[in-house]
C-alpha cells in the first residue's frame, strides 16, 4: 500500500494512491492527525484504530506535496558510506574524517539531521556562498519505524518497520569537512528534501528495488537496496542498542555512488539545477536548487515540478 501526504486548500490530508499514482482516495482522519503525514497511521495502528476513507477521490496533480513526515518527531538518524562504491570515492574525497580507519567501515556510520530542514517534493534546495560552495545531493531510502523498542535483535528487526519513503541528504561538503562531523553540513535549512509517498513495508521490495538520481536529466546515481554494505535490519540493530527508538523515528540509510564530490573535479549543485531522485515501488522525489534568499523564501519555496 502507498501512502501519500498533501495539502489542499490550505488542509493537509493523507490518502491511499491509485496504483498509476494518479489519484488518491482521501483517508478520515483529523486535522491534528493529518498533519502528523504517515505518523497519524502508525498511530491508529498502534491503538488498534481502523483506517476509513472519506469516499472522496482527488487528482493527485491537483494537490500540493507534503513530506510523508511533515514533522519528524526527532532529529533524522542517518548512515554514512553504506555502499560500496560510494564509500570508495568518498574516502578519497578528502572530507572523509574516518578514512584513516579504511575505505569501508567495519560498522555501521550513524549521524544525524535536524528535523527542520525536511521540506517537501518541489521546494528549492537553497544555495548560500555566503554559507557553502560545495553542496552535494545524496539519494536515500529511508525507512520510518512503526514500532518501538531498545536492543532490537536483527532478526526481528523488520518486524518494527511500517514502511519507506525517499530523502535527500543534501550536503555541504566544506562545512562536512571543516567541522570534522557531520550535523552541520548536513541540517542546513532546506538540507533534507522528503518525498510524499511512503509505501508500506509488506508491499516494498528491500532487496532489489532500485535507487535512481538525476541531474538535469544525467543519471548520475543507480543501485539496488541489496547493494547495501549494512541492511536494513543491521542498522535497526546497531541504533537500538542503548537508543530506544520510537515509533515514527525515521532512518536513512545512505547513498550509492555518483555524488558530485565523486567527481574529478566535483561536480557540485548550483542555481538553476534540478535534482530527481527515484525508488522503484514508491515514486519520486523532484526539487530545483535555488540561489538562498536572504529572508528565507529560497528555502521555503515550493516550485511546482513539471
Amino acid at each position: 500500500m502507498r501512502y501519500v501526504v498533501f495539502e489542499r486548500s490550505g488542509a493537509v490530508g493523507v490518502g491511499r494512491l491509485s496504483e498509476d499514482a494518479a489519484a488518491v482516495r482521501v483517508l478520515e482522519l483529523t486535522a491534528q492527525e493529518a498533519a502528523r503525514g504517515v505518523l497519524a497511521l502508525i498511530d491508529r495502528q498502534l491503538a488498534g484504530l481502523p483506517l476509513r476513507e472519506t469516499g472522496e477521490e482527488l487528482a493527485t496533480a491537483s494537490l500540493r506535496p507534503l513530506p510523508a513526515v511533515p514533522h519528524p518527531i526527532r532529529n533524522l538518524f542517518c548512515v554514512g558510506k553504506n555502499y560500496f562504491d560510494h564509500a570508495e570515492e568518498f574516502s578519497k574525497s578528502g572530507f572523509d574524517s574516518s578514512a584513516a580507519a579504511g575505505s569501508v567501515p567495519k560498522a555501521p556510520i550513524v549521524f544525524s539531521k535536524l528535523p527542520e530542514c525536511v521540506v517537501p517534493h518541489g521546494a528549492g534546495i537553497p544555495v548560500d556562498p555566503t554559507v557553502s560552495e560545495a553542496i552535494d545531493y545524496e539519494a536515500e531510502l529511508a525507512v520510518v519505524i512503526g514500532r518501538g523498542g531498545r536492543g532490537i535483535a536483527k532478526a526481528d528487526a523488520l518486524s518494527h518497520v511500517w514502511g519507506y519513503t525517499i530523502v535527500n541528504d543534501v550536503t555541504a561538503r566544506d562545512l562536512q569537512g571543516r567541522h570534522s562531523q557531520w550535523l552541520i553540513g548536513k541540517s542546513q535549512d532546506g538540507f533534507c528534501p522528503m518525498a510524499p509517498v511512503a509505501t508500506t513495508a509488506e508491499a516494498f521490495d528491500l532487496e532489489d528495488a532500485m535507487i535512481r538520481c538525476w541531474i538535469n536529466g544525467e543519471l548520475r546515481q543507480e543501485a539496488a537496496m541489496k547493494q547495501l554494505i549494512f541492511d536494513v535490519p543491521t542498522l535497526i540493530e546497531t541504533i537500538s542498542q542503548g537508543i530506544t527508538l520510537r515509533p515514527g523515528d525515521v532512518i536513512a540509510t545512505g547513498t550509492p555512488a555518483g555524488v558530485g564530490i565523486g567527481f574529478d573535479p566535483p561536480r557540485y549543485l548550483k542555481a538553476g539545477d534540478r535534482v530527481r531522485i527515484e525508488v522503484d515501488g514508491i515514486g519520486e522525489l523532484e526539487n530545483p536548487v535555488v540561489a538562498y534568499d536572504a529572508a528565507g523564501a529560497g528555502a521555503r519555496a515550493a516550485e511546482a515540478v513539471a
